[in-house]
């Protein structure tokens, strides 16, 4: 292709633009083109009211300002661009791309929100309830939207057919301050004459159980609800609209329990024949409420929903000890089963679930509180009966079938996964089969903890936005899915929840358990770091505006903490949370001082903070903060650190801290640092001694100071603990310990084990820059860094990634001392390509191949 091609725009990070809320959306587009180098110079876009900004001398093509007039509620609008490249070329116009506003004002909202009355309710995950009401349309319709959320989880039907295709709808916010609604194009569902609209209604994370330690039920209310507001526009030009209040009628339904936790009981004979559809007598159901809500806390979506997003077969029948049927799907994940069976009226398929097995049982130690149990009750008949529980999901590979009527078939029971549907745009492969999976169990890990939010883990009791897990997890997470959108919301109920407490609580949405909101270094340190990490992965200086507030708050509030002297050394903290030498009953006893932890992560965060400052032009800000962090470092050097550059605690995460986050005082004292870090890890025979805060850290700690090999030697490891030991144990998705399963296969006896946590596998990261060599040199991969560093026997490496300019990749294939890498760089960009033994270069668009010879994996003299 020698003409350049633009591809439809994108509106802000949204990938179905459906419902936005954002009157002026920034516009994004990608080029593809066969013309070396090419850069664009200029832009032109055109949107649908006839506004032509005409030509824009820019380079940008990331989040482009909105050029028209500011869209009202309900409005639609498309865009198209064409560019013009620095060589003249223009390319065609691009496709047109269509949004979406949904209701942009509080005034929009008519619905109340409509509930069952409290005798329908029962005690916290109790029941699910039906709604509905039959409606007549009096002619032909033009379009029709349903703008939906609730007090509690929902699914909508429209004349008995479900609405769209989300998960535990609404998703799970920070309900006292914002509460998402969907946008539905239910159009096609409508007809002249009656119809019907109705929903199913369970607590979810509004009214049931939520946390561990017993965990805690109403968190925001005792009373669940459906908002629901169906806006239909005739062909006549004339419209009508039809909203939840007092004439919707309520009754129980098959769900007779359901549980994010615990899972959910279905009875089928009670499902009523034709409930959401027209003509139902509902005479013997009982009227809705009409609560009061606050129209002002609904806010249109950034990101995706959860959806079903893949579909797995067992790949073994087994059977349990005590002769109990177990299936094996092969891969660790969340969600839940799908089967078909047919029995009996009144007989009870129990289905449990578990990550692993123990002395081929299910292990459901681990789960804790959480029972993981669904049950369906069979409505009988002559047909086959579908089912798969709507309202909870669980964290499993396994799962054991108790009572099947007949033989159980290889289709008739499968795994769903099920997880918010973020965009997938990057990969990693290499020449070690088990570097190849861990990166897979990586990926698997991050979706099964990010069902609406970025949670911990998905099985057990607990499933809860943890600030440090994510702080730690954020590079690896913004390189393997685009998950700007998604994150952002979280970020917005963080700041929220940090107003309202004084500080930034260990997990998001904030629950009341058995402990305050307690103020740590590493989880806290979220509120600074993951919107800077966005920001550098996305190239979204909007994100840094909108957290900004929220970040200067963070700094402030531990500046108050750390007192005078700078140094962070009193108080809770976490710590280098499960270090490997920590017993398994406590896993915050580490070998590394908690306030070196608490003053390193101070000193980093007042950095990230002044640099924003910059960016956002608040001068005097950036100034008092950069004052700050020379002083945090200054302060850290005095308490932690020889004048040599050892450190009071002598450990690897210690070092890894204070060479990553640039502590130390000139060459001499980094020598003597990275010299001791190498000679910690040897003495452990290459084995991980980190946990949280070092594991992110320790790899790029010693390839700063030129110990590729021993980098290396300790991202390859197979013995516990390691990495690649879990992997090397069947692991299929990374693990809350480094050794959550014993070498005998046996579960590790700490109260707190899972098998899904992503936190450990933030070495991804590592493996994207380092081991395969594609990096952002600039924020949005504007320009990129080429620069791997082959090592550990490994004969060959691979990154791709979706940029926003397009797709960038990197391959490197190692022949004896002949380094080949092919490296492609989008339009739009350019890339410092920094290979081993050869001078830096840069080169612009398009595929390069280059060609070294040394040895190493370290930069050395030009050969």
């Amino acid at each position: 292709m020698t003409s350049p091609h633009v591809h439809a725009p994108t509106f802000e990070h949204h990938r179905d633009p459906l419902g936005i809320g954002e009157n002026a959306p920034r516009l994004s587009w990608t080029v593809t083109t066969g013309l070396p180098g090419w850069r664009q110079a200029a832009y032109e876009i055109e949107l649908s009211d006839g506004t032509a900004s005409g030509r824009v001398e820019s380079e940008e093509s990331v989040l482009v300002p909105w050029p028209g007039g500011p869209l009202g509620s309900r409005e639609r609008r498309g865009a198209r661009v064409r560019v013009h490249g620095h060589d003249g070329k223009a390319s065609d116009w691009s496709e047109w791309s269509w949004a979406e506003t949904g209701l942009l004002e509080p005034a929009d909202w008519q619905a109340g929100a409509a509930a069952p009355p409290p005798g329908l309710l029962g005690p916290p995950d109790g029941p699910a309830l039906l709604l509905r009401r039959d409606f007549t349309l009096r002619a032909p319709i033009a379009r029709a939207r349903l703008y939906v959320t609730a007090h509690g989880l929902y699914e909508a039907e429209i004349n008995g057919h479900v609405v769209g295709d989300d998960v535990l709808a609404p998703g799970w916010t920070s309900y006292g301050h914002r509460l998402r609604y969907r946008t539905h194009d239910v159009t096609t569902l409508l007809r002249r004459g009656a119809n019907a609209i109705g929903a199913t209604l369970a607590d979810g994370w509004y009214r049931g159980r939520i946390g561990f330690l017993g965990g805690t039920t109403g968190v925001y209310g005792d009373r669940t609800a459906i908002i629901a507001q169906l806006e239909i526009a005739y062909e006549d030009g004339t419209a009508e609209t039809v909203v939840t209040d007092g004439s919707w009628r309520c009754a129980t339904g098959p769900i007779t329990a359901t549980s994010l936790y615990d899972g959910e009981k279905h009875d089928a004979r009670l499902l009523p024949d034709g409930w959401s559809e027209p003509g139902f007598d509902d005479s013997a159901w009982l009227p809705a409420d009409v609560l009061a809500h606050d129209p002002a806390r609904l806010v249109a979506p950034s990101g995706p929903p959860v959806r079903r997003t893949e579909t797995l077969s067992p790949v073994a029948v087994l059977t349990g000890p005590s002769g109990e049927t177990i299936l094996d799907f092969g891969q660790n994940l969340a969600g839940r089963l799908r089967i078909r069976v047919q029995g009996p009226a009144g007989h009870t398929v129990t289905l449990r679930h578990a990550e692993v097995l123990e002395n081929g049982a299910l292990a459901l130690r681990p789960l804790r509180q959480a029972a993981a149990l669904d049950q369906y009750t069979l409505r009988g008949g002559d047909g086959p009966e579908e089912w798969e529980p709507r309202f909870t999901t669980h964290g499993f590979r396994y799962a054991q079938v108790d009572g099947w009527p007949g033989d159980l078939g290889p289709a008739d029971v499968q795994a769903v996964v099920c997880h918010t549907d973020l965009r997938p745009i990057g990969a990693f492969d290499c020449s070690d089969p088990l570097l190849s999976r861990l990166h897979d169990n990586v990926r698997w890990s991050m979706r099964g903890n990010y069902v609406d939010l970025p949670t911990d883990c998905p099985q057990r009791d607990e499933r809860l936005g943890w600030t440090g897990d994510l702080q730690v997890f954020a590079p690896t997470a913004a390189f393997l899915y685009d998950c700007s959108g998604a994150l952002a919301s979280w970020l917005a109920d963080l700041a929220a929840e940090q107003a309202d407490l004084g500080t930034v609580p260990p997990y998001v949405p904030w629950v009341p358990l058995k402990f305050p909101p307690r103020s740590a270094a590493v989880w806290g340190d979220a509120a600074v770091l993951v919107p800077w990490v966005l920001y550098r992965s996305s190239g979204d200086l909007g994100l840094l505006r909108a957290q900004y507030a929220s970040m200067k708050a963070w700094v402030e509030h531990v500046t108050s903490l750390a007192g005078d002297d700078h140094l962070w050394n009193e108080g809770f903290q976490y710590g280098d949370w499960l270090d490997p030498a920590a017993p398994p009953d406590k896993p915050g006893k580490t070998r590394t001082d908690p306030a070196l932890v608490a003053t390193a992560y101070h000193a980093r965060t007042a950095r990230v903070l002044a640099d924003t400052a910059a960016l956002l032009g608040h001068h005097a800000d950036a100034a008092r903060y950069g004052e700050l962090a020379e002083a945090v470092r200054a302060a850290f050097r005095r308490e932690f650190v020889t004048p040599s550059g050892r450190l009071a605690c002598d450990s690897q995460t210690s070092y890894a801290l204070a060479l990553t986050f640039d502590l130390l005082e000139g060459p001499a004292q980094r020598e003597r640092a990275g010299r001791r870090l190498v000679e910690l890890v040897v003495q452990d025979d290459h084995r991980i001694s980190t946990g949280f805060a070092g594991t992110p850290l320790i790899c790029d700690a010693l390839c700063s100071v030129g110990a590729y090999d021993t980098a290396y030697e300790l991202l390859t490891q197979r013995a516990c603990p390691s990495w690649l030991y879990p992997v090397t144990m069947g692991a299929t998705t990374i693990w809350e310990r480094w050794d959550s399963l014993l070498p005998d296969g046996t579960v590790n006896p700490g109260e707190m084990t899972s098998f899904n946590h992503y936190a450990l596998g933030a070495v991804a990261d590592f493996l994207h820059r380092t081991v395969a060599g594609l990096a952002p040199a600039a924020p949005g991969y504007r320009r990129l860094r080429i620069a791997p560093r082959p090592g550990g026997g490994l004969t060959h490496a691979s990154a791709r990634l979706e940029t926003p300019y397009g797709l960038a990749s990197v391959s490197w294939e190692r022949d004896g001392e002949t380094l080949t890498v092919t490296a492609t760089v989008p339009p739009g960009t350019v890339a410092e390509v920094d290979l081993p033994g050869s001078a830096m270069r840069e080169v612009g668009a398009g595929i390069h191949t280059f060609t070294v010879t040394g040895k190493g994996g370290g930069p050395g003299p030009a050969r």
